[in-house]
């Protein structure tokens, strides 16, 4: 099965509703998509929406890919320019995701692949994504060519006893 890409989709009610929904069933399943289940629709709604304000096209704008199967959302990657003025010319991707039951068949990495191909679009030279420490999702990033520059241990705390480390990942596009 093959994923459809829309770059810059129209935001409409639905789609902030089905981003929502894909969001809380990521994290259910484990995803490191910012929150640790159980969530609900209710408690990611607002970082949802807050994340979508800064959605649009033009310089300084967020962007956001949304993939589709058979007209349903299963997957987004948004792409955050960097706003400091000596670092425009790189940007953060940002709430990574493909729904739980499409993970593993090489969906979420041909969509990393049009995020990079988007980048580029925009101009940008570099991509830096941020990863959850203990997850092994770095190693797929390194897989399209991202390397690990930084490690900031036990900064992100997932339970009361379980803190992981914040990777930071980094990919030169030209």
């Amino acid at each position: 099965m093959t994923l459809t890409y829309v770059r810059d989709p129209q935001l409409t009610p639905v789609l902030q509703d089905d981003l929502v929904r894909l969001w809380t069933e990521v994290t259910q399943a484990g995803g490191a998509v910012g929150f640790v289940p159980p969530v609900t629709e209710d408690d990611i709604r607002p970082v949802a929406e807050e994340q979508l304000a800064a959605v649009r096209p033009g310089p300084g704008g967020t962007r956001l890919i949304a993939a589709y199967d058979a007209g349903r959302l299963v997957g987004t990657v948004f792409i955050a320019p960097a706003k400091h003025r000596l670092m425009l010319h790189w940007a953060t991707l940002v709430t990574v995701m493909v729904h739980p039951d499409l993970q593993g068949g090489g969906r979420g990495k041909a969509m990393l692949r049009e995020a990079i191909d988007m980048a580029r679009d925009l101009g940008f030279k570099a991509l830096r994504l941020g990863v959850r420490g203990g997850t092994g999702v770095d190693a797929f990033y390194a897989t399209l060519g991202f390397k690990e520059v930084g490690r900031v241990p036990e900064s992100i705390r997932v339970a009361e006893d379980d803190y992981r480390d914040d990777i930071a990942m980094w990919l030169r596009l030209a």
